[in-house]
């Protein structure tokens, strides 16, 4: 899957780059989820976003927070494979600033619309913006790319549709009263979002480039 034919003809595609950053996301991803559900470290349940009182940090930290392991091992699949291809066309720093940028817009959407008891936990707002830019950096105006989009968008939507309900397991109160957010569309649809408006402002960009 990560070598979708979604854009750019063989001749005008930039080489391939090193791809290290998606690895210490998903490690990052993993050490938190060990921590909190393994060790039961008290302290990381202090990085999910809590509706009510959020601290600042939370809108981040909680992008990297899971429910239990079902919802995390879809979202690591998802993280992968989107990732990996935002990673190889854009670099490293533009992964990280996509992660970021993408899943703390998710969550400060979800903190404005969501009930103030609710808490939200997950990559899945990141996993729905990496996917839209992976497709918009190299797509194009070919039938056969779009119906590519097309199946592939569904797939993941349906994926990580059920990766979210399998965290209802939890959806019991948390501290202070608070629930968890069993299937968060909003923080899904807002990272989307947030992918096509960062692909909109780097194309509004000059670039050296001839090809551009």
């Amino acid at each position: 899957m990560a070598q979708l034919e979604l854009g750019k003809p063989e001749e005008r595609r930039k080489p391939q780059r090193r791809v290290n950053g998606i690895f210490w996301v998903i490690l990052l991803n993993l050490g938190i989820y060990v921590a909190d559900h393994v060790f039961q470290v008290r302290g990381i349940k202090n990085l999910y976003l809590y509706h009510n009182f959020p601290e600042w940090y939370q809108f981040l930290t909680a992008t990297f927070c899971h429910a239990n392991w079902n919802h995390l091992s879809s979202n690591l699949f998802f993280l992968y494979i989107f990732g990996k291809l935002v990673e190889e066309e854009e670099g490293n720093f533009a992964l990280w600033l996509s992660y970021i940028l993408t899943g703390v817009g998710a969550n400060l959407v979800s903190w404005l619309v969501l009930p103030r008891n609710a808490v939200s936990v997950g990559a899945s707002g990141a996993v729905f913006g990496l996917f839209t830019i992976s497709v918009l950096v190299k797509m194009s105006w070919d039938w056969r790319k779009i119906l590519e989009v097309l199946i592939l968008g569904q797939f993941v939507i349906e994926k990580v549709m059920d990766a979210a309900q399998a965290s209802t397991a939890l959806s019991g109160p948390f501290r202070g009263g608070h629930a968890l957010q069993s299937i968060n569309h909003i923080a899904h649809l807002s990272g989307a979002l947030v992918g096509v408006l960062l692909v909109w402002l780097l194309r509004k960009v000059p670039s050296d480039s001839p090809d551009q």
